[in-house]
Parts: structure tokens; sequence; C-alpha cells
């Protein structure tokens, strides 16, 4: 079920337990009240990240907290579960953030933030992504929150259970997507200054996205748009 576009999506970590009373606070109190002028009766969307929607009537506003009233929930399924994006943090975090938010607007929702041999930049600073992923869920008006993963380097990767697909320019098979159902996938991109010969030969399947060189925020957001 599709949402009405001009809708506002909130989020609170609210545990659907069986009662039907949501509290909202923080940033998201803020937003809802101070910016968007919500008041009590007024009808709100909020999500708890764990792919429900809950369309809720604002019972009680208080100082620094609102508590809503569920009317109706609706579930969504995670059709990209089994599929997760493993990226390099990029030098430009601009650029980054940018992939970061594509990805989660097209319906990505796992990542594994790594470091390779010729990274340019190591990982830190990973709240500052917890909020861009955040952000975009809302804005897409999606009902699964995204996790990232945090792993010391590309060769990590191997403990993980699933494919993996590499994605190297260098090859000569293109990427056509046609994955099978229920069986977990870790798509694998590269840093700017590729892959050493020593973290290719770790992987035996090896695609690449395009007939041109693509830059890694490109390829990430492209490989995105194919499998949505």
């Amino acid at each position: 079920m599709e949402h009405p576009s001009n809708i506002e999506l909130y989020y609170s970590t609210f545990a659907n337990s069986g009662d039907n009373v949501i509290e909202l606070t923080g940033d998201e109190f803020h937003h809802a009240i101070k910016v968007m002028r919500n008041r009590a009766g007024g009808e709100i969307h909020i999500t708890n990240g764990n792919g429900i929607i809950f369309i809720c009537t604002i019972a009680e506003v208080f100082k620094d907290y609102l508590k809503a009233h569920i009317k109706k929930q609706i579930k969504y399924e995670n059709k990209f579960s089994n599929i997760t994006f493993c990226l390099p943090v990029l030098k430009n975090p601009d650029r980054f953030k940018f992939a970061l938010e594509k990805c989660t607007e097209l319906g990505i929702t796992n990542f594994i933030l790594f470091s390779s041999s010729r990274s340019i930049v190591k990982i830190k600073n990973v709240e500052k992504w917890d909020k861009t992923i955040l952000s975009a869920m809302k804005q897409s008006l999606r009902a699964y929150l995204p996790v990232i993963t945090n792993i010391d380097n590309v060769k990590d990767l191997l403990n993980f259970d699933g494919e993996k697909i590499i994605f190297d320019q260098n090859t000569n098979e293109q990427f056509e997507y046609s994955l099978i159902k229920n069986k977990k996938y870790f798509f694998i991109f590269g840093p700017e200054g590729g892959f050493s010969n020593e973290e290719l030969s770790l992987f035996n399947t090896v695609y690449k996205l395009a007939g041109n060189r693509l830059r890694t925020e490109t390829a990430i957001i492209k490989c995105a748009s194919i499998i949505s």
C-alpha cells in the first residue's frame, strides 16, 4: 500500500507489544509540534523502523513529548532483506552521504562499511550515517530503518554466510539482475583506488556495472536502481 506523497513520517522506537499508544519525543516531537504545527486531535504517521507504519491520532501534547493513539497499522514486506550493500567510506563525505541516501530511498536496508588496502579514508563518525539513513527513510516513506555494520577490512566479509558479488571495472562480465529468492547476497563495491589483486582473489564472482568507468557512489546507486 502506498501513502500520499504529502504526508510527514515520524520515527519512534515503539515496540509493538499490543499497547495502542505511541510516544514521540526528542527531535521527532519538536519537528511534529514546533515545525509542522500538529495539534491534539490531528492525524500523524509514525514508524518504528521494523516494517510497520502506524496511522495515529494525537491524543495529548506535553512540554517535550506527545502521546498518539493507533487507529490503523500497515505492515510492509522487506523485499531486500536478503541483500547487503558492502561499501567503502569515500574520501568525499557528501558523495558517500548521497549514496547512502539514495540506496535507502530505493529500499536497501542492510549496509556493511569496510576499509580496503587502497581506501583513502578510514571508517569514523558512524553515528552521522545513522542520521542520514533515518532522514532518508522518513523522506521516502519507507517502513524499514536500514542497519549499518562496520568491519575492519574487506577480508572480514568472508565470515558472513551468503554469495559475495564484487564489482570491478576491469572484468568482462556484465552484471544482470537475476537473484535467487531467500538466498543471501553481499554486493561489494570498491573504493576510489579500486581493489588490490589480493582482495579481488578472495571472491569468485566479479562483475562490472557499465561499459564506462563509474565513480564509486554512482556504481552503488546504479546497482540499487537495477535491483529495485
